[in-house]
């Protein structure tokens, strides 16, 4: 299974540094996400980043940008899933705590659905931005893209979605753990005393 990980857009609300590679717990969040990913799939990541120094952020990394720019997170997921003719393990790259175990059980339960996501406790009852994302997801992807309509599960009902339950993805840790994502500075700091209390 192909994999990717997703920088995201221009963090305004991090000064527009680039959150994947600040530390949580002494490693850069991108480094960490790089070596749970690969554990999972077997596979380099493919970097989705649209900065112009992205292809600096980590040695060997194959970097692209958007398809379509200024598209958000559904953006960085179809331009992940664009190409490829096999699904592909999507992560966002603020998520600092996703552990390797959840990627291993979300790529073997996938099976033949399109759209493949972890149960939360997140307002969308699932996380969008660490799943599994199949071929046929793509055009009915695009063609939300192209009616402007953003949100990461305006396609879902024109494909196959399932979803790993809850109380297996509790078996992997705290959904408000397992999912928390770094937006700004405080939360940054969030992470790492999550971290400290759980190293």
């Amino acid at each position: 299974m192909k994999s990717a990980i997703l920088a995201g857009g221009t963090a305004s609300r991090f000064d527009g540094k680039p959150k994947g590679l600040e530390k949580v717990g002494g490693e850069r969040i991108l480094d960490r996400l790089i070596q749970v990913v690969q554990v999972a799939t077997g596979n380099q990541p493919l970097l989705v980043a649209n900065q112009d120094e992205a292809s600096t952020w980590a040695e060997g990394l194959t970097v692209t940008p958007d398809l379509i720019p200024g598209c958000g997170a559904l953006g960085g997921i179809y331009t992940a899933l664009a190409d490829s003719d096999e699904p592909v393990l999507v992560v966002a790259w603020d998520m600092p705590f996703v552990p390797e175990e959840l990627l291993e059980a979300l790529v073997k339960n996938a099976g033949e659905y399109d759209v493949y996501l972890p149960e939360s406790l997140g307002p969308k009852g699932v996380e969008p931005l660490c799943g599994v994302y199949g071929p046929g997801a793509a055009a009915p992807m695009r063609a939300a893209l192209v009616d402007e309509d953003l949100r990461t599960d305006s396609f879902h009902d024109k494909v196959r979605v399932g979803s790993l339950p809850l109380d297996d993805v509790k078996e992997f840790g705290d959904p408000e753990m397992l999912f928390f994502n770094v937006n700004t500075a405080s939360e940054l700091e969030q992470a790492e005393e999550l971290w400290r209390k759980h190293a």
